[in-house]
């Protein structure tokens, strides 16, 4: 049945001419109407306007479903584009040992972090992670959430990992929110490759890239190009290895020092490059001269207490900036991406405009779903959501304790949730 959304108070992030992105000067402009209607057939966008021009017949019959928005404002669903929210169980007591002061690198080198959560998934089935991210998912589709990106990487052997990913598979059958997923078996090496780093890499690129490949079970590659993790010639060979099979580049790079991470995504046209604390002129310029995301991670940032990415910097010298939450039980345990939005504000200086465009458009960007997802227009996917009564979308990333989410509608259809359970009406 259609859905009729009428008496927008105001219908943010409006597009007529959709774009991919949006960089530089124009993250700063948010187009909107105010006193709006917006109407939704199938699973589409399929028109909107003011409400002075609403077309006539469009309410009359009983087969369309009429939502009154007074006081409340539409907004396209966050669009995650860096997650890892598949895993099993919690890492609180690390984040004790973190504020005894604790680095993040000490808590890993005594088999933590990384290793820790591989070990735990190891132990867990198939139907105890799926049962784990329903629940995550119910929970960041309440906040607003659409899109989200999920990436493998706490698995680390071949079986554990195509564990991971076939998990992931099925929550794309499973729940309503649209699930893009990505390999990332270079996450870490292993405890028991320390000494043999190479033959880790050699497992990824000839007995894990082939399988995940054969199984169509990843849309991309990731690897974590970092300090004491994995360097810029062994990122190379996996990257390659993974183009040779299909597997678009996606990067963790520069969040924990200047590691090359950002050049070499470039190199291999990596649709983002994540995290980005460590980011300079050289780094800058190379993102200048790419068709590459600059996605920071202000979850954990806030966290693991790290500099603070150059956001300003970037959009200054002209380039796109996503925001993402990086949900994962070590560095970024929550995927509130109303948070993210209001750190994105309180901690990098952005408008609350820039702020919107980089969870939502950009973010689409990132996950290579910008021509349906991430902007409220005509034909794109009806992934929206409507806000309770606000006084400005300003009000999104200032008023950062609360859930402004009121309805979330994904793919045409509204999501209840019932019992604990997802549904969709």
């Amino acid at each position: 049945m259609p859905i009729l959304i009428k008496n927008i108070k105001e219908l943010v992030q409006v597009e007529e001419s959709p774009r991919p992105k949006v960089a530089g000067k124009e993250m700063s402009e948010l187009n909107t109407i105010r006193n709006a209607w917006l109407l939704i057939r199938g699973d589409r966008i399929a028109d909107f306007g003011h409400s002075s021009r609403i077309p006539a017949g469009i309410e009359d019959g009983n087969n369309v479903e009429v939502i009154d928005a007074s006081g409340k404002m539409v907004f396209p669903c966050f669009c995650d584009s860096h997650t890892h929210l598949v895993y099993a169980g919690s890492r609180e007591i690390e984040y004790i040992d973190k504020i005894k002061g604790l680095s993040y690198e000490e808590i890993a080198r005594r088999g933590g972090g990384i290793l820790n959560s591989a070990k735990k998934l190891h132990q867990a089935s198939e139907k105890e992670l799926i049962e784990q991210a329903l629940t995550r998912l119910q929970e960041i589709m309440m906040l607003g959430t659409g899109a989200v990106e999920i990436k493998s990487g706490y698995g680390l052997t071949v079986e554990d990992e195509l564990k991971m990913l076939r998990v992931i598979k099925k929550l794309k059958t499973l729940s309503p929110i649209t699930i893009v997923p990505t390999f990332l078996g270079a996450h870490a090496i292993p405890a028991e490759y320390q000494n043999r780093r190479g033959e880790y890499v050699d497992m990824v690129i000839y007995e894990m890239i082939p399988q995940v490949a054969s199984e169509g079970l990843a849309d991309f590659i990731d690897v974590f190009c970092d300090r004491g993790f994995f360097t810029t010639d062994e990122t190379d060979r996996i990257l390659l290895a993974g183009m040779k099979y299909g597997l678009r580049a996606k990067i963790h790079a520069n969040e924990l020092d200047y590691s090359g991470g950002i050049q070499v995504g470039v190199k291999y046209n990596a649709l983002s490059v994540d995290h980005l604390e460590y980011t300079g002129n050289s780094e800058i310029k190379c993102l200048k001269e790419s068709m590459t995301m600059p996605t920071i991670l202000p979850g954990a940032a806030f966290f693991l207490e790290l500099p603070q990415a150059p956001v300003r910097k970037m959009i200054n010298a002209g380039l796109p900036v996503a925001l993402a939450s990086d949900f994962n039980p070590g560095s970024s345990p929550s995927g509130n991406m109303q948070f993210i939005l209001s750190l994105g504000c309180i901690k990098y200086k952005m408008l609350p405009e820039e702020a919107i465009n980089a969870v939502t458009i950009n973010g689409a960007y990132a996950m290579g779903l910008s021509e349906e997802y991430g902007s409220i227009a005509r034909g794109k996917i009806a992934n929206l959501f409507i806000s309770k009564p606000i006084p400005t979308y300003e009000f999104m990333p200032y008023a950062f304790g609360s859930n402004k989410v009121e309805t979330a509608i994904l793919n045409g259809e509204i999501v209840k949730w019932r019992n604990s359970e997802i549904a969709k009406s």
